[in-house]
């Protein structure tokens, strides 16, 4: 077995152990396996381990990798960075799912794409549940406007769920406390425009045990399967 094979065995067995501490089940959780920096080769071993997708940070990165004959383009990519609307035709033909909309002008890019290239996309809604300056996203009290447009105006999208990226340097308590806060704000959501959320994608490779105990369906992870990032 390779060092990522094991890495990735390891990481769900963290997963299973953070989920059982809190009685829940690990097996429902999915790892996307980030690939910003990492060879082909290394994205080709990571496809063979049945994580559910390959994550990438940025559209030119990803084009630079993306070979429809490849093995590694045969398992979903999912775009986890910012998009700039730039970048949306290229996003459109090589991502299944777009992880990182954040407003209505990108959706709204996003979905004239899909009709031009006669396809539908998969998309969560990114929050800045954490309301760091630095990082993207919509924030909690934009989120179901956000998403009502989208639902009544991008036929060519579909909404899958939420995500998030935490603020750095927070503690246990802090960061449990936002993964919480997110949980909550998809429930809460849900109820109020009467859809369906499943997709919860919050943890990466520092948090990703607490973002289980408090509800994440899928985990981003980069180093904690291929080792430290290569600049």
């Amino acid at each position: 077995m390779s060092t990522i094979a094991d890495n990735i065995a390891s990481v769900r067995v963290r997963i299973a152990r953070a989920a059982t501490r809190c009685g829940l089940e690990g097996d429902r959780v999915d790892i996307v396996a980030v690939t910003k920096t990492r060879s082909i080769d290394e994205m080709e071993e990571a496809a063979r381990c049945d994580v559910i997708a390959l994550g990438e940070n940025r559209v030119q990165e990803a084009l630079s990798k993306w070979d429809p004959l490849a093995s590694r383009s045969r398992i979903p990519w999912h775009l986890v960075g910012h998009l700039q609307k730039n970048k949306v035709k290229k996003a459109v033909e090589i991502f299944s799912c777009v992880q990182s909309v954040d407003s209505p002008e990108l959706a709204s890019a996003l979905d004239k794409a899909c009709a031009a290239a006669g396809r539908r996309l998969d998309i969560l809604l990114e929050v800045n549940i954490g309301e760091d300056p630095g990082k993207f996203g919509v924030s909690r009290a934009t989120l179901e406007i956000l998403a009502e447009g989208i639902l009544q105006e991008c036929s060519n999208l579909d909404l899958k769920g939420l995500m998030t990226v935490l603020p750095l340097g927070l503690d246990e308590r802090g960061t449990r406390m936002l993964f919480a806060s997110m949980r909550e704000l998809r429930d809460e959501t849900e109820s109020r425009l009467g859809l369906s959320l499943p997709v919860l994608s919050m943890g990466m490779s520092g948090d990703f045990e607490y973002a289980v105990m408090e509800g994440s369906t899928m985990v981003r992870i980069g180093s904690a399967i291929f080792g430290g990032r290569i600049n």
